[in-house]
């Protein structure tokens, strides 16, 4: 019999028949073909998921490894290639319908016969279950498994079998009774993994237990919980302290005698005991589980944010077990415990903190007032993750009601307006919206700092706006007074003209807009409000309509002639509506505004209405420009999506057709750049997009099982790896104005980008890239949330695979093939632009500089080259250099330019800067090289630079690169 180099035997054996039919006997001949060809279990493979291949083929081998197995398990044979047969069966049934049914009762015969070991038993059932998860007819069949069967595996002798058995023993259809019995007696597992699974399955268990009533089998699973926290390993650690939290809730309900107040506050305390361990996943579990108590008394609380243990809780003990009542737990393991989460050395533990603290400040109003302190001071925490989760937490504070605001908070508060990160904006304002404030220095103070984060981050106009509204409308004589003392800066210049470039203005005016305070603020703040109307509906959208907004406008600027229909619904801020339709109609009763406007001829002020007309409403003329522009969004959008269905291509490994249909998506954006009118922000970052997606697929082949493919180095990959790391940190870093869900979508394919270096064998599996899978995983979850969507299917399983991370002890290898395992589940998805983007970038040159004119130097002496820069989009929170290298001598020098010097930070600034290049080399001539760069700051460790002697963060060009030419010049005696 043959046999390839994995062990597959080719030959069917001799009681093998087709019978009469000439088709089968086709089938046979073709897989007698095969036999000779000695092809490999990877090559059939490939005959099976080939969609033209025959049912006759596909026949034959079904029925031959069908026979295999058979033999093999009559014979008690143990086989290493069993299993790949069994997958083979697996792909024989998800790829052909026709064969689902068939496949799957062949397969359960091999599950459930009497002379199969269990291994075998779990490997068919493996495949089981994911047939079942292709055809969901068969998922009841699934459910209709014998039991004993699989109680029988939960006690087999090999540690693999009982893994795998608990791992999944909530897919088969078992008594919650017997459930709930086997877990509590595998909790004490000699395998710690098993410990930990059996676990996590009685926490899953927990609803299920409720209805059982039974307070033994309660009191033993907690206790059983209880003594696991001093488990060696840390995973059983952690799972244990989910089991203590759950189930010692559910205790009071069982009949046991302590008091429902006292036995929360002892699984309070229990559980405020594990925040000091020496695991950062046990202290991190511990602030979670904290979170989820539905009760603790207010002294309990207030004890886990004092270090010093609080008069009335000296001498107070709580039991430590529920049957075991000598073992007394103090009340003073609850001493600092928040204290001690808040400055851990883990972002994720912090993070827990913080969101733990959110969730038990509706119990106690003075615990929330002292908790505020210690969230205020968690705003200047360096992750971006922890910060974010801070301001989630007040939020929650604030619709508790529980959030007294102090003057000394404003300021550290306020200064989050101003931060780096677009998604730390958006949470404190949306905070800032809901807050009351008490005094008018405070409200003042808060309008200040959303103006200047308006001047420093002109994209969050419309979201500024918003809570500019909601605080004008919630501090009512507040408002009136701040708009009242800076109405001069709203009032129009010697000119007559108003500021319709200050966004400043619009904000003030935005601040006066409300149905209640219209009768204390100047009518003339109305009629100015008109001309904004373009900008200020946008932020109000959810508020009002464009009509509703425009006619309570003209009531209080005291406009005559309004319609009857609009005195009847205006400015619902519910969202009311206004039968205007006729916007002519409207504008026409706008004719006494020429008075305001101070005596403008009523032709200049036709002119003006007109203008205004047009800004504001989309009337023809608006309408051909805004057609335009949003063709080219959605011819951008078109190409995008053609590059996304190159996703299969890239998965099948044809490269070459991805590279052709790349380059001609890049052809025709630079058709679209000519032909459009819209920001080159969008159309710079979609090239870059498509560049990023060609990396892919030259990675994507290194990991394909096509032999044609073995060829390709590990130094190859790691090169396109760097390639791809540096595209991606420019689509992050290089453009401002990116929604939440193009983040997101940037962030998937950073994640994947992580996953991919590390399921190489040959790349280092450091901790950097780990971590910076965690942040950016955190981020996504942030960012999920915010967008009220569910994780990808490929993040969350690789959320999970970290998790389980400290759990393999064969370190690298296991690894990665967990890693390579989530490669399956990415799925390249449409990227759809909804918005505006600004391309950050530069453009440097050296007037009068070239190889024929070159600039003279003494060898040794600083050279002065001055340098003409053009910066585009730049804001205040951008670290820019000038890099200067020789590449020949291998020197170079960092330049940091300063901003303020510049001439600050402006749409377009031109500059002309004289920079001296210190590091001359000894020789006749050379050629320097300049570009300017960015850093790109991150959380991620691994992102830091190294040993460059520059910028201390990873940094991208946003320059062209310019050449110096520089000659010695000759010296005289």
């Amino acid at each position: 019999m043959k046999s390839n180099s994995v062990g597959f035997d080719i030959n069917p054996p001799n009681t093998f028949s087709y019978g009469a039919n000439p088709l089968k006997k086709m089938g046979e001949e073709i897989w007698e073909e095969i036999q000779k060809s000695n092809l490999s279990i990877s090559s059939i493979r490939s005959l099976i998921v080939n969609p033209s291949t025959s049912k006759h083929i596909i026949s034959a081998v079904f029925k031959t490894l069908t026979q295999y197995l058979q033999q093999e398990q009559e014979q008690t044979l143990e086989n290493q290639n069993q299993n790949h047969y069994l997958k083979l069966l697996c792909d024989i049934a998800t790829h052909h319908r026709d064969f689902t049914s068939i496949v799957f009762d062949t397969v359960r015969s091999f599950a459930f016969g009497s002379s199969v070991n269990s291994q075998f038993k779990v490997e068919s059932l493996s495949v089981l279950l994911t047939i079942a998860e292709h055809d969901e007819n068969l998922v009841y069949a699934i459910t209709e498994f014998d039991e004993n069967v699989i109680i029988e595996l939960c006690f087999d002798s090999s540690v693999s079998v009982r893994y795998w058995i608990f791992k999944n023993l909530f897919r088969f259809r078992i008594r919650d009774e017997i459930l709930l019995r086997v877990l509590l007696g595998f909790v004490n597992d000699p395998y710690p993994y098993v410990r930990r699974i059996s676990l996590d399955g009685l926490v899953r268990l927990s609803k299920s237990v409720v209805e059982f009533k039974n307070g033994g089998l309660i009191a033993q699973g907690y206790d059983g919980a209880v003594d696991l926290f001093v488990d060696r390993n840390d995973c059983v650690r952690a799972a244990a302290i989910g089991v203590v939290c759950e189930w010692g809730q559910m205790l009071p309900d069982s009949g046991m005698e302590v008091g429902e107040q006292d036995w929360s506050d002892s699984v309070f305390v229990q559980l405020c005991s594990m925040v000091r361990d020496m695991s950062m996943e046990v202290r991190n579990e511990a602030f979670v589980s904290l979170g989820k108590m539905k009760m603790v008394s207010e002294d309990i609380l207030l004890q886990t944010l004092s270090k010093k243990v609080l008069g009335n809780l000296k001498e107070r003990k709580f039991p430590g077990k529920r049957n075991a009542k000598n073992l007394d737990l103090p009340a003073s393991n609850a001493a600092d415990a928040f204290i001690h989460g808040l400055e851990d050395e883990f972002y994720e533990v912090r993070k827990s903190a913080c969101y733990s603290l959110g969730m038990l400040i509706a119990f106690s109003v003075r615990f929330a007032i002292d908790a505020l302190d210690l969230l205020m001071d968690m705003l200047n925490d360096h992750s971006t993750v922890v910060r974010l989760q801070t301001l989630e937490t007040m939020y929650r504070v604030v619709t508790c009601d529980r959030l007294k605001v102090q003057e000394a908070h404003m300021h550290m508060f306020l200064g989050t307006l101003v931060d780096a990160s677009n998604l730390i904006r958006h949470a404190a304002r949306k905070v800032l919206s809901l807050l009351e404030l008490p005094f008018m220095k405070i409200f003042k103070s808060s309008i200040n700092g959303l103006l200047t984060n308006l001047t420093t981050y002109p994209e969050d106009e419309a979201d500024i706006f918003s809570v500019l509204f909601y605080m004008g409308r919630n501090h009512g004589s507040f408002a009136v007074s701040f708009v009242t003392e800076v109405s001069q800066e709203i009032e129009p210049s010697c000119e007559e003209e108003l500021r319709f470039d200050n966004p400043r203005v619009a904000a003030i005016l935005v601040l006066a807009i409300h149905e209640r305070l219209a009768c204390s603020i100047p009518t003339k703040v109305f009629s100015y409000a008109i001309p904004f109307l373009g900008r200020i509906v946008i932020s109000l959208k959810d508020c009002a309509t464009q009509d509703a907004l425009l006619a309570y406008l003209y009531k209080f600027s005291k406009i005559t002639h309004v319609p009857a229909s609009v005195e009847d619904d205006l400015f619902h801020v519910a969202g009311g509506k206004l039968p205007l339709h006729n916007i002519d109609e409207i504008f026409n009763q706008v004719l006494p505004l020429q008075q305001i406007c101070g005596g403008a001829s009523e032709d200049q002020f036709q002119n003006d209405m007109r203008d205004l007309r047009q800004t504001t409403f989309p009337l023809s003329h608006q309408w051909k420009v805004i057609f335009t522009d949003e063709e080219a969004e959605k011819n951008v959008n078109l190409i995008l999506r053609t590059v996304a269905a190159t996703w299969q291509l890239i998965k099948s490994g044809f490269t070459d057709e991805v590279q052709k249909t790349s380059r001609s998506c890049s052809k025709e954006l630079a058709t679209v750049a000519v032909n459009s009118n819209r920001s080159t922000g969008l159309l710079a970052f979609a090239s870059q997009y498509v560049q990023v997606v060609q990396h892919i697929a030259e990675i994507w082949i290194h990991f394909l099982p096509l032999s044609k493919f073995h060829y390709l180095k590990t130094g190859m990959l790691d090169h396109l790896l760097e390639k791809l790391d540096y595209n991606l940190r420019k689509l992050r870093y290089e453009f401002s104005g990116l929604s939440k869900k193009e983040e997101l979508h940037i962030l998937e394919l950073v994640l994947l980008a992580c996953v991919v270096r590390l399921s190489e064998m040959e790349i280092c599996c450091n901790v950097n890239t780990l971590k910076r899978v965690q942040s950016t995983i955190s981020v996504i979850e942030l960012l999920c949330e915010d967008l009220h969507i569910q994780l990808s299917e490929f993040a969350g399983e690789l959320r999970k695979s970290l998790s389980e991370r400290g759990y393999i002890d064969d370190g690298a290898l296991s690894q990665q093939f967990s890693f390579k395992r989530l490669l399956d589940l990415f799925s390249l998805k449409e990227m759809v632009f909804d918005g505006m983007l600004k391309h950050i970038k530069a453009e440097l040159g050296v007037p009068g500089n070239n190889s024929e004119n070159p600039l003279s130097f003494v060898s040794g002496l600083p050279a002065g080259v001055t340098f003409q820069i053009t910066l585009f989009n730049i804001s205040d929170k951008d670290r820019l250099c000038l890099k200067m290298s020789v590449q020949e001598a291998g020197l170079f020098q960092y330049v940091f330019l300063d901003m303020n010097q510049i001439g600050g930070y402006n749409e377009i600034n031109k500059v002309t800067l004289s920079v001296p290049f210190y590091n001359t080399p000894r020789t006749a001539s050379f050629v320097l090289r300049a570009c300017v760069m960015k850093e790109c700051p991150s959380e991620d460790v691994g992102q830091r630079a190294r040993g460059s002697g520059g910028p201390k963060w990873e940094r991208i060009i946003i320059s062209n690169i310019t050449k110096i030419y520089l000659v010695a010049a000759k010296c005289t005696t």
